[in-house]
């Protein structure tokens, strides 16, 4: 990949590829099969409404190679937003090459320059060593909290 990493907001059209992209992360992550029309639906509304959050992709040479979702966690601890980093994938034949970090520092720079978002938050995969080691460079820190949920829509 030689060509410049831009990163830029979505749009409707990044839909087919973020469909695709989500896809792949459920698949190499948690080796789940996602429905197809559920995920474009989902993907679709992110797209459509704000609210529930802003995708931001990278390109390089005209092709998306990776991509990330934001979504918002009020604290009223802080009086402000949480961002938090989901749904991040980078293109296989793109990785170690900075995709993530470009998506990163943008985020990171854009939620400094907001008076509402108070602080970045992601979750990882235990055994994702390699990112969690990313993470650690870029300056986010572990807490001391573990992610719990209940989930009624995908089986575990």
């Amino acid at each position: 990949m030689s060509a410049p990493i831009v990163i830029r907001s979505s749009t409707p059209a990044d839909a087919p590829v973020i469909t695709e992209f989500n896809a792949r992360l459920a698949d190499e992550t948690e080796h789940l099969q996602l429905d197809r029309a559920r995920l474009r639906a989902g993907v679709d509304a992110v797209l459509g409404d704000t609210s529930k959050g802003i995708y931001w992709v990278a390109e390089a040479g005209g092709d998306v190679v990776g991509q990330l979702m934001i979504t918002f966690e009020w604290s009223d601890w802080r009086n402000g937003f949480f961002w938090w980093i989901q749904s991040v994938y980078v293109r296989a034949d793109c990785r170690s090459r900075g995709v993530f970090k470009a998506l990163y520092i943008h985020v990171h720079q854009q939620a400094k320059s907001r008076n509402d978002v108070c602080g970045l938050r992601l979750y990882v995969e235990r055994d994702n060593q390699s990112a969690r080691q990313l993470y650690q460079r870029l300056g986010l820190r572990p807490t001391s909290y573990e992610l719990y949920e209940v989930d009624f829509r995908i089986a575990r």
